[in-house]
């Protein structure tokens, strides 16, 4: 298990670290976004889809009211956002498991609502300190990406 914290001074650093992030993902992730509303997992999500190169042109959005958006990319990204999940059985009629460890990167906003915090993967806490400050605390649960996390923080020194 890898943890490692450090401070975003405003959107534009939280858009960096995720683009960072994304330019370093070689393989098949699950991403896992948690942070109150407008603590910026939403910010950190579009900074990913950069660094995995999806097209500046097309807008990262939350996938709030679909539970889902595909990206096209050097990895496809799958967006979840599990905030208005009512029923776990959406995810299932989703085909979710397939997204969430299949050949992409699947990243998920509130995965408290899989009600599982052992899951395997790159969590990401992103808490408010202020207006525009926040901290951001990576954990790598599972042997997936060993070193990812040295590796983005040699990558954001």
């Amino acid at each position: 298990m890898s943890l490692w914290s450090v401070i975003s001074d405003g959107e534009l650093q939280t858009l960096e670290f995720g683009k960072k992030l994304g330019r370093l993902l070689k393989q098949p992730t699950l991403v896992l976004l948690q942070g109150d509303l407008g603590a910026g997992k939403t910010v950190f999500a579009r900074g990913i889809a950069r660094g995995l190169g999806v097209d500046p042109d097309i807008p990262i959005t939350s996938p709030t009211f679909t539970l889902m958006n595909h990206y096209q990319a050097r990895l496809d990204l799958y967006h979840f956002d599990l905030y208005r999940l009512s029923d776990p059985d959406e995810l299932l009629e989703l085909g979710f498991d397939e997204y969430a460890f299949g050949s992409g990167v699947a990243l998920i906003e509130w995965p408290e609502k899989l009600h599982n915090s052992e899951t395997p993967g790159l969590w990401i806490n992103l808490k408010r300190i202020d207006d525009e400050r926040r901290e951001i605390t990576f954990l790598l649960q599972g042997e997936e990406n060993e070193g990812l996390i040295a590796t983005l923080q040699d990558v954001c020194s």
